[in-house]
């Protein structure tokens, strides 16, 4: 079973951990074991029962315990499914273990939501498919699952909650110190959708008939609220409950109860009331205990409680109405034969929600779902899985990119979230954010109206950049507008020029694109007088991008076919055995070295340069993988020298992150082994905290990446070379399935099929030559 359990506090954790009990009373011949989610931070000292935790944001732990099902050769996966439980955005780490499980899976949903997001409905569209066998608590959750999902009524078994035996108790109210009262009672974890505060409402005018009657609150503040808003609810509700004058008859157990304990209160209840807010809430395990104890119910018309309290089995009032609830119970308290003629119904139906027939229930659909995995063992394409793992990426949340940008063009840094107008901007960052808005707009991301204008901003910039008599661009510009140099970098120039070309070869913009080709055509020549490995590097991925419009440029061709041919020839005479690198030392955006070789040996069909690309990289990849398997890559505090033992472990950068994303998933579209999307995954991940420090770089609350990994800590910068790097390897991510079908046609065929475009049109050749 995959869960939570206690002593973790909450619903999912009962539930659990009552289900496994009740399947290894019922057969002692199942070995039952339970894989428990451990909240952020936090662990737990589970029973034996428990073999393997999870920590809900770790999705490497999730691959693991994915690992420990397959070897342990388990029969059934029973998963109790709750989005909040698992980490991801809603819940989609879960999808992890579950895609790379060999056996049946059973999944048991707590919460089916009849408006998902496009994301919830991602995930659950996908966890469905995944599953030979859905549970499902009542029938509006079975046709909430038809009708919103999709899923056949054949898939779908109704099993109702498990309730436990509440056998008569006639001392009960001695016991818990209320004799001769009569009680309402309402238990539970509470949290402010609870509804509590309107039965509070209503006990001045039930006090007024009965002035004998104790209002029972049972249940601790539910943990995750209790850390995000202390016990601000609790004491709201106590609060109320003075001003009305009514607390002297109220009482909070502020506490976790026992099942013992439980069953003593159950017992001593007269009325239990469920005033719960929440219209959608499919089931309850407070209102099944309350029912299957034969208890008289009271409850507002949530979906599970419509159900399970009809043909007379409880009362059901309108939402936050304080006087309805209080009729209902002077109705009951003051009618025995009518509450007692109400708990006989609620009991004859709680016979088949006891655990014992519960057990015996999920133990059939269990045997089902072993003989359906057997008839068809699933077998998804592994192209179909990476693109239903777009589930898992983040939107694509531009905000702080505008906030870096002003009118003249993308700043270079900032002070934490804010822009630090100090350093001014370059042309480096505007040609990434130049290439993103490309990305996002070829990928169909994003307001296409923002990211078009973004997109001719930084254009505009790079264009201004152009020094028409070097043939070069220029590199940085003051605050005030002012060029700080006559000619950039050869990296910045390489750079400016990868951007160019992909303009060119996937806007849909003619303008832009002619542009771009003006600027691209004008600065090509200066390439090949370059020294810098990197600038080769990033002007062969600007080609490559320019020749997937305009594949029959011969000029463009020529060059290319030169500048890779000086990359290649560095590595080969600068590595050796144990170093098939192109330098005596790893620098910086180093995998764009290999990956400019693979895409280059691609597009000009020289399998020895795509080899010799793909060898480089996995030495890079084997280096920047630490012993406990994070993406790791060479710190800029001293980097990594040939002949060193150990490279620089900090400060590691997220451009680093980014180029290693890209350059895997090239060498993914040219093998088509599957490793290579799971290393760019991997190298992803590093930003989201699954790094040697298991510190987050990306803050979703602003849309910006932090400028980097200290040895012990972040830095909370947030700069335009990080966030542009975040993006980017965002939006490769998102592409990353669609491209590799086109690029590399079948799944395990090395040899790459070149995307083209339909030729472009006489009038875009004229604009762009």
């Amino acid at each position: 079973m995959l869960g939570n359990h206690p002593p973790r506090q909450c619903g999912i954790a009962t539930f659990t951990s009552h289900l496994s009990d009740a399947i290894a009373a019922e057969f002692s011949n199942v070995n039952c074991f339970v894989l428990a989610m451990n909240d952020a931070g936090k662990h737990h000292a589970y029973p034996d029962r428990v073999r393997f935790e999870i920590a809900e944001n770790d999705v490497a732990a999730y691959r693991r315990a994915a690992d420990f099902l397959n070897v342990n050769m388990v029969d059934v996966v029973s998963v109790q499914h709750e989005y909040g439980i698992f980490g991801g955005r809603a819940g989609s780490h879960v999808l992890a273990l579950l895609r790379e499980l060999r056996m049946p899976i059973v999944t048991t949903l707590h919460t089916i939501l009849s408006e998902p997001d496009s994301l919830q409905r991602a995930v659950m569209d996908e966890l469905t498919q995944i599953s030979e066998r859905i549970v499902v608590m009542s029938a509006h959750g079975a046709t909430l699952l038809h009708d919103v999902h999709g899923v056949p009524d054949r898939k779908i078994d109704l099993i109702p909650h498990g309730i436990p035996s509440v056998p008569f108790a006639s001392r009960s109210k001695d016991r818990i110190g209320v004799e001769g009262k009569s009680v309402i009672l309402t238990f539970g974890l509470l949290s402010p959708d609870k509804g509590i505060e309107y039965v509070i409402d209503a006990l001045p005018a039930v006090l007024a008939r009965f002035p004998d009657t104790v209002y029972v609150v049972l249940g601790a503040t539910h943990p995750h609220v209790r850390e995000r808003h202390h016990e601000t609810y609790r004491h709201m509700l106590e609060t109320r409950a003075q001003r009305l004058g009514v607390d002297s008859n109220m009482i909070f157990h502020n506490r976790f109860v026992s099942q013992e304990e439980l069953t003593e209160f159950l017992a001593a209840a007269d009325i239990y009331v469920t005033p719960y807010l929440n219209a959608e809430q499919i089931t309850s395990g407070t209102l099944a205990y309350a029912v299957g104890s034969g208890k008289a119910v009271i409850s507002t018309p949530y979906s599970y409680a419509r159900e399970l309290l009809a043909d007379g089995r409880g009362v059901l009032v309108p939402w936050r109405d304080g006087a309805a609830i209080a009729r209902a119970v002077v109705d009951l308290l003051g009618d025995d034969g009518k509450r007692e003629a109400m708990r006989e119904r609620a009991a004859a139906h709680g016979r088949d929600m006891l655990w014992p027939a519960v057990a015996q229930s999920y133990a059939q659909t269990f045997v089902r779902a072993r003989e359906e995995h057997a008839d068809c063992l699933r077998t998804r394409l592994v192209a179909k899985t990476l693109a239903k793992r777009r589930a898992e990426l983040p939107e694509v949340n531009l905000e702080h990119l505008q906030l870096m940008t002003d009118q003249t063009g993308m700043l270079q840094h900032a002070f934490f979230s804010v822009p630090r107008y100090d350093d001014g901007y370059c042309v480096d960052d505007n040609a990434r954010a130049l290439l993103l808005m490309t990305l996002i707009e070829d990928a169909g991301e994003g307001d296409t109206r923002v990211v078009r204008a973004l997109g001719s901003r930084y254009l505009a910039f790079v264009s201004h950049a152009f020094n028409k008599n070097r043939g070069r661009f220029r590199n940085f510009m003051s605050y005030s507008r002012h060029w700080l140099e006559d000619c950039g970098s050869e990296d910045a120039n390489g750079r400016t020029l990868w951007a160019l070309g992909t303009v060119v070869g996937r806007s849909v913009d003619p303008g832009r694109q002619s542009l771009a080709g003006n600027l691209f055509h004008a600065a090509l020549p200066a390439v090949l007088e370059f020294t810098s490995p990197r600038a080769w590097a990033y002007t062969l991925l600007g080609i490559d991008e320019y020749l997937r419009a305009f594949h029959g440029d011969t000029s463009v061709q020529s060059v290319g076919r030169t500048v890779a041919g000086k990359l290649l020839d560095v590595l080969q005479r600068t590595r050796s055995s144990d170093w098939p690198w192109f330098e005596d030392r790893l620098t910086y955006s180093n995998a764009r070295l290999p990956q400019a070789l693979i895409v280059s040996g691609a597009r000009m069909q020289q399998e020895a340069m795509t080899a010799a690309g793909l060898q480089s990289l996995e030495w890079l990849v084997r280096i920047q993988t630490s012993d406990d398997g994070y993406f790791a890559p060479v710190g800029t505090d001293g980097f990594f020298l040939r002949g060193q033992q150990k490279k620089a472990a900090f400060d590691q950068q997220p451009v680093e992150a980014c180029a290693t994303i890209s350059a895997c998933q090239e060498a993914h579209f040219a093998t088509g082994d599957i490793r290579w999307a799971e290393r760019a995954r991997r190298a992803f991940t590093w930003f989201f905290g699954q790094n040697q420090l298991q510190v987050a770089l990306y803050d979703p609350s602003t849309g910006g990446c932090r400028d980097g990994l200290h040895a012990d800590r972040a830095n909370e910068n947030q700069g335009a070379e990080s966030t542009l790097s975040f993006l980017l390897g965002l939006v490769e991510m998102r592409l990353a399935d669609r491209v590799g079908v086109a690029r590399s046609g079948s799944l395990g065929d090395s040899r790459l099929r070149i995307e083209t475009r339909e030729p472009a049109s006489l009038a875009q050749r004229e604009l762009i030559s």
